[in-house]
């Protein structure tokens, strides 16, 4: 793991969040990027200083969080970035290759029923790097146990699994599977990539109506210190991909959430 992004937006985690990842960083040796996206306004009737006060606010915003964190040993590089939200993430990730993005799970929204609120649920949907949701408030450390939940096992792309090899390797994270038996498995489903069965530690097969349901009924057994999903269009968050906000009652964990990349 060497590069690690922060999104930094104006909640009242913005800086648990970010210390967090340091810590995180710390452990692994990697980087800490941190950002903060601005909109401009169109510069037609004379808003050039309008648009000069977005971008400083957006800098003040950063560097009012920074001050807070303690960086500890870690090299921690922030930048302001001009555009939307994804497609600034997804700019930076171009040029720096994100291993790993930390958010929180409301960035912006203050709303206490909401667990996923709308620029994190952005950018859950619109981007393709791994993601880790970090509680509100939480303090890290090394996860001792992962529950990993899937449907399909069929992971032939070796970068979808790079996160849980970085926690394996550098904690010895024991990786536990849930491997979820649906009305819609099909055969090719049912078969565990030989990637992740070199980094598993127990398997559990399990029958129920989807994925969703089963980490819901058999996660309080395994009570992991980390639960793990992957991103794909048809997978964990098949229903709650239909908008950006999750409410709290639909679903939410007080263990950080680890989100992989889609397979390509």
């Amino acid at each position: 793991m060497k590069n690690i992004l922060v999104p930094v937006g104006s909640s009242a985690s913005a800086v648990s969040n970010l210390q967090y990842a340091i810590d995180l960083a710390q452990e692994t040796d990697a980087f800490v990027y941190v950002i903060s996206v601005f909109q401009e306004l169109s510069k037609v009737g004379g808003l050039t200083k309008v648009n000069t006060i977005i971008k400083e606010d957006a800098t003040n915003q950063l560097e009012k969080v920074l001050a807070q964190v303690n960086k500890k040993d870690v090299t921690v590089i922030s930048h302001s970035i001009k555009g939307g939200m994804i497609d600034g993430v997804e700019r930076f990730n171009k040029h720096v290759p994100v291993d790993l993005m930390v958010l929180s799970p409301r960035s912006n929204s203050i709303r206490e029923e909401v667990y996923l609120g709308n620029v994190s649920g952005k950018l859950m949907k619109g981007t393709n790097i791994p993601i880790l949701i970090v509680p509100e408030g939480a303090v890290f450390e090394q996860p001792k146990t992962i529950l990993m939940a899937f449907k399909n096992g069929t992971f032939e792309d070796k970068k979808m699994l790079e996160p849980l090899k970085n926690f394996s390797k550098n904690f010895g994270t024991e990786i536990n599977i849930l491997h979820v038996e649906t009305p819609e498995t099909t055969k090719e489903m049912e078969y565990v990539s030989d990637k992740l069965k070199k980094l598993m530690t127990k398997y559990t097969k399990v029958e129920n109506a989807t994925t969703f349901q089963a980490v819901l009924e058999h996660f309080q057994s395994h009570n992991p210190d980390m639960l793990c999903v992957v991103r794909r269009k048809r997978g964990f968050f098949k229903k709650l991909w239909e908008k950006n906000v999750v409410l709290k009652k639909e679903f939410h964990t007080t263990k950080p959430l680890l989100v992989l990349r889609v397979q390509e």
